[in-house]
């Protein structure tokens, strides 16, 4: 929370400023009708001064036309600063994202960190809406309320002040219980976002596997545990408003079994009782508002921790960002891109004269997602520039791991990672992924159209763009659906898999990566598309370092070297004849997908 007031609405601490003075005026109106009313009743209205009594009512008039004015000014000022301040906040939180290191994503999840960007910070902007509004209006109220009881008859405003230790105390307790409630309600949020997401997601599935029954069990369990804790956290702070009138209705009545006392003595007068009512009354509302207050901000408390626990995490450049620092960060980046970029390209001229000189060398790394079993024991290779090595294995063996560690998605536990003969640990995160052009297994369409799915902001030309469609065999069906301005749907819903795959084969291949890693990329394609694929990659990429993960044996039986993973450990490594000769489970796989006869 603190983080929220001290980094990201200092800026706009002087509107706010502004916005308070405005508030305050149109409250001082407020305070002042009642006042009136009771001078006019007590004195005006007794001296038969007609006159005076008109000039009255203007003055009331006048202050309940300036109240209206007033507040609504202030209204606007405090929507308007939310929702800039609102902004920032979550401009930074996605830009924070963005840069998370993987291990860190897989900690927070992604449907509580999409949670965070959500819910979270509607949560916030409710809050500061609110707390400039009535946080400001409400207290000047109850204060003012005070101030003028105590200015009216100082015996009746004694009753009413006895009750505010037990309203304290009340607010006290209650924010003190919600506050963690909301905190397990937004961990269940979480919970239900993920489902809903994968469901949706996997809608196809579940109908072709007939489990909408299965899916609507999971769902109601979800449901309810959110339902359960939104409803003990709501009761709880549900306690603060009956609790609270209860205990302004005993001072009501107090104040007016003495205040009748008092008039009937001759030492009050009824004008100061009705006036004293109706500031007993607003202060009454007042309480109310800062009760209603203290829940939204018990539950944007829970959304702030949440949110500061991402924005002062940190990145995978080492960054702990402060509020309103990350566009600087990202424009740095931009800036420098093109130096980076041609540092690459020196680097790689510089390498390729060397044929001796290992591009990528994996030596005696091991690594764990959980830290406690290891999914990379002891891999130990290096592919040489313009080379293609092939990474073939049962599922779960590791091979996907092998290309987040290559990317520095993870780092290693032990051993070392280098290309060109540096750690890539010591390498600028930006100016290393800029070497890369990868298609995972799990890659995103867009719903934007090809172009922009294949280009992704790098400024691609259009004939870039038109040559990697081409090089991954995508270009007829391409031309078929409309050309490049087509639309995709959601994750490319309207494309078959194959297809989808070829365009995140394009999209890898438009900005002629110096590394190309194609993970699993090739599986929905037919056999002839697949080798077309490999000719073109062979005769357009032949100094592009090639990576190629699959599960087909067919589309790593040309690589150079070829890498066999079983169970996180390195059971074969060479050309496809060699383990052929001396490789038995790359032999099982031979055997199984292309059978005896084609091996004779």
């Amino acid at each position: 929370m603190r983080k929220i007031f001290f980094h990201y609405l200092k800026p706009f601490y002087p509107r706010m400023a502004g916005g308070f003075m405005i508030k305050f005026a149109g409250t001082l109106m407020d305070l002042f009708l009642p006042w009136a009313l009771a001078y006019m009743i007590d004195t005006v209205i007794p001296a038969n001064g007609r006159q005076e009594i008109l000039w009255w009512g203007i003055f009331m008039l006048g202050c309940s036309v300036l109240a209206a004015l007033f507040n609504v000014l202030a209204n606007r000022m405090a929507s308007r600063v939310a929702g800039d301040a609102i902004y920032e906040i979550r401009e930074d939180l996605f830009a924070k994202v963005m840069y998370l290191p993987e291990p860190l994503v897989d900690k927070m999840t992604r449907p509580s960190l999409l949670s965070r960007l959500t819910t979270d910070t509607y949560n916030v902007h409710q809050m500061l809406g609110r707390i400039q509004r009535l946080g400001v209006r409400a207290p000047i109220l109850l204060v003012g309320g005070i101030a003028m009881t105590l200015m009216l008859d100082a015996a009746l405003a004694g009753v009413l002040l006895a009750t505010l230790p037990l309203l304290a105390a009340v607010v006290v307790m209650v924010s003190k219980r919600s506050i963690p409630l909301y905190g397990h309600l937004q961990e269940s949020l979480d919970e239900f976002v993920r489902l809903v997401r994968e469901n949706i997601a996997g809608v196809r599935v579940i109908k072709a596997l007939s489990r909408e029954s299965y899916e609507r069990q999971r769902f109601g369990q979800i449901n309810w545990e959110v339902v359960e804790r939104e409803k003990k956290a709501a009761m709880t702070a549900a306690i603060t408003n009956p609790a609270m009138n209860i205990l302004l209705n005993l001072g009501l009545v107090a104040v007016i079994l003495v205040g009748a006392v008092r008039v009937n003595a001759g030492v009050s007068e009824v004008g100061k009782i009705l006036a004293f009512m109706t500031y007993f009354t607003i202060i009454l509302n007042a309480l109310l508002s800062i009760s209603r207050m203290f829940v939204m901000v018990s539950k944007a408390a829970a959304s702030a921790d949440r949110i500061a626990a991402v924005l002062e995490a940190e990145d995978e450049r080492g960054w702990k960002v402060a509020g309103g620092k990350v566009d600087g960060i990202i424009s740095k980046g931009a800036d420098e891109e093109e130096q980076k970029l041609s540092e690459k390209e020196s680097v790689r001229e510089r390498k390729l004269s060397d044929e001796e000189s290992p591009h990528i060398r994996f030596d005696h790394v091991s690594f764990s997602y959980n830290k406690v079993e290891d999914n990379l024991t002891d891999i130990s290779f290096s592919v040489k520039h313009g080379e293609t090595l092939g990474i073939i294995g049962s599922t779960g063996s590791g091979k996907s791991t092998i290309a987040n560690l290559l990317m520095r998605f993870y780092d290693v536990d032990k051993g070392i990672v280098e290309i060109d003969g540096q750690d890539i640990r010591t390498m600028d995160l930006h100016q290393l992924r800029c070497r890369f052009g990868a298609a995972f297994q799990n890659d995103v369409l867009f719903a934007a159209s090809i172009y922009d799915n294949i280009d992704m902001g790098r400024g691609l030309s259009m004939e870039d763009v038109d040559k990697a469609v081409s090089h991954a065999k995508a270009k007829d069906f391409v031309e078929n659906k409309g050309g490049m301005g087509e639309m995709l749907e959601i994750r490319g819903a309207n494309f078959s898999g194959g297809q989808k795959q070829r365009l995140l084969i394009a999209r890898a291949l438009a900005a002629c990566p110096e590394i190309l890693i194609l993970d699993d990329s090739s599986s929905a394609l037919d056999y002839r598309t697949d080798a077309a694929l490999r000719r073109e990659l062979r005769e357009y990429f032949s100094t592009t370092t090639c990576i190629i993960i699959a599960q087909r044996i067919r589309s790593v039986m040309e690589a150079d070297r070829i890498l066999v993973l079983e169970e996180g450990k390195m059971v074969g490594y060479g050309t496809h004849q060699e383990l052929m000769a001396d490789c038995l489970i790359y032999q099982e796989i031979e055997h199984s997908q292309m059978g005896k006869e084609e091996v004779k």
